[in-house]
């Protein structure tokens, strides 16, 4: 556990998703959002989420790259930079006023239907850099209408059941508040209601940010910058 609690590696969400115009154009021309996103993801572009080699189902499978699988549906194009594989390293701050350094890995991806699926898991990285272990993994799903309305519900290990609504806040990032928070008994006892915002920052990573109230404001809870190593 870290004795400096200021931390520098929270990614400016807010200040690089600014720094992009709105689309004052309507609707997203799907063809050029693929492009963009080929042209800038590069090194990533031939890697995807491995494939379940068990009984076949009658389904297309998960894919977090746009390049392969079933196309995106029409009406994800709104969310379209998100899908891909991402991983790095951010700040969680818990309700009992400790900091500790995490790991995430973050899966975004899509079968073809109008719905992403969502997985993170993250792991405890102590002061010496070192991973310590499995933290919290979260698992859901995000829905866009064709109003730019987001919906997010997702599901912790550790007892939460969340529902977010949002907008985008330009083409490049996402921002999103909580409509319902559920904690079960043995979950954690003094987490309040968030908000949270995706980003894709200058150098193309993906940044964000969770807030939580905690004694009638809004405090840090959980930030981090992730770089795209499939999709």
């Amino acid at each position: 556990m870290s004795e400096n609690t200021e931390n520098t590696n929270t990614p400016n969400v807010e200040t690089a998703a600014a720094s992009h115009p709105e689309n004052t154009s309507g609707a997203l021309n799907g063809n050029d959002a693929v492009n963009q996103a080929a042209e800038q993801w590069k090194d990533a572009a031939s890697h995807n989420i491995p494939a379940i080699e068990l009984g076949d189902v009658p389904v297309p499978a998960d894919t977090a790259n746009l390049r392969q699988g079933p196309s995106l549906h029409d009406g994800l194009l709104g969310l379209l930079p998100l899908v891909g594989v991402w991983q790095g390293e951010g700040q969680a701050h818990d309700t009992d006023g400790s900091e500790y350094t995490f790991g995430q890995q973050l899966v975004v991806a899509h079968d073809g239907e109008n719905y992403l699926t969502f997985s993170s898991r993250t792991w405890k990285i102590d002061t010496e850099g070192k991973p310590q272990g499995p933290s919290t993994r979260e698992t859901g799903f995000w829905r866009i209408s064709a109003k730019d309305e987001i919906e997010v519900t997702y599901t912790s290990s550790t007892g939460i059941v969340e529902i977010f609504y949002g907008e985008p806040f330009n083409e490049r990032a996402w921002q999103l508040e909580s409509a319902s928070t559920m904690v079960t008994e043995t979950g954690p006892k003094n987490l309040g209601p968030g908000k949270r915002m995706y980003g894709l920052m200058p150098n193309n990573n993906l940044g964000w940010v969770d807030e939580r109230m905690v004694d009638g404001e809004m405090r840090p809870y959980m930030s981090a910058e992730l770089t795209r190593i499939a999709g």
